[in-house]
């Protein structure tokens, strides 16, 4: 059972549908409890095809975190359901679901496990003491990349120690190559992301001014409006396109892809474009080094300035004629590395592992 808290439709809730939709490789039966103030992230579950519990209509703020965490309701209903569905493993992956799947695991006396998709919620005042309190209480955890092993291993050492890495993985027959990049037109790049701050896109933006390049921007969030001011004072030529459910064709239409976020954990968008032949030009900091070589699938800017990012994306141009070697090169590394396949048989031996140690 898969226990969803929270609002936002992210990569983790990108992966919660990977492995329901995947059960021949997982090897097991996928559910999710959801609580959620956001009907769509319900309908993007339900449009996966996956069985889904919804506890109804729900409110995101901190008071409502703790009733939810630590009130007896939330935690009654979900044990009453892994109890009515024969639930052998509860598994978590945002900081919303970490204390109630615990806690529901503990009193159903199941296994539990727990996805890292990032560690930010170690280190803030307002969850730092319930994600670790939760994380000694939970049997095995997973993070999806070596960088966020290693941060906990320093934090949080006796998380760690039950931790193993599963790397996020794409399917490389969704995410393939559409078209050949064409040098007739103008050089494009583009960012996918949910426009919230800590994704950095500004930094994009002014690069793109600086590099007089043709940025499209695909997503939607709350720092959209002002995004959009910033585009407008730097007078680079931004195309704002909104969230799209399928952002293929997209990015097919782009020589390269930008990651602006500083120390991201591992970057799902990143893969994706990696997989469609298309080289990325992001931070190298966090787990973006692991999936992407320096001027072999793309490059890595060693400074997180619009001034470092200009200068990758001129010297990108500049070699365009390679972009194409370099993005079967990139596709190539996905299929060995990060498939969809490989990232579900490592969380099909996660789950065989903590249901074979008492």
């Amino acid at each position: 059972m898969h226990v969803v808290v929270g609002g936002e439709i992210g990569g983790a809730e990108r992966i919660v549908t990977a492995l329901a939709q995947r059960p021949e490789l997982t090897c097991a039966d996928h559910q999710v409890a959801v609580i959620t103030p956001n009907r769509a992230l319900v309908a993007f579950l339900a449009s996966a095809g996956l069985r889904i519990h919804d506890r109804g209509a729900a409110r995101e703020n901190p008071l409502a975190y703790l009733v939810t965490s630590l009130g007896p309701s939330d935690v009654g209903w979900l044990e009453t359901l892994l109890a009515r569905e024969r639930i052998d493993v509860v598994h978590t992956h945002t900081f919303g679901s970490h204390v109630l799947g615990a806690r529901a695991a503990r009193r159903a006396r199941l296994k539990s496990v727990r996805t890292e998709h990032d560690f930010k919620h170690y280190f803030d005042p307002s969850c730092a003491l319930f994600t670790r309190w939760a994380g000694v209480r939970t049997d095995r955890l997973v993070a999806v990349s070596q960088y966020i092993r290693k941060v906990l291993s320093r934090t949080a050492p006796r998380t760690s120690e039950r931790m193993t890495v599963v790397r996020n993985g794409v399917d490389p027959s969704y995410w393939a190559p559409a078209s050949a990049l064409s040098l007739e037109r103008p050089f494009r790049a583009a960012v996918v992301c949910r426009l919230v701050s800590r994704k950095r896109v500004h930094v994009a933006i002014e690069a793109a001014a600086r590099a007089d390049v043709d940025l499209v921007v695909v997503g939607d969030g709350e720092e959209r409006a002002r995004l959009i001011r910033c585009a407008r004072r730097s007078g680079a030529t931004v195309t704002f396109v909104g969230h799209r459910s399928d952002p293929r064709p997209l990015v097919a239409e782009c020589d390269v892809v930008l990651n602006t976020t500083e120390n991201e954990p591992l970057g799902l968008s990143v893969l994706e474009a990696l997989s469609m032949e298309r080289p990325v030009i992001a931070s190298a900091s966090g787990g973006i080094p692991e999936i992407v070589r320096d001027g072999v699938t793309g490059w890595l800017v060693s400074e997180p300035t619009a001034a470092a990012f200009a200068e990758a994306l001129a010297r990108a141009r500049q070699n365009r004629h390679a972009l194409s070697a370099m993005g079967a090169e990139a596709r190539r590394f996905v299929m060995a590395e990060c498939g969809i396949d490989r990232m579900c048989e490592g969380y099909a031996a996660v789950y065989r592992s903590v249901l074979e140690n008492p």
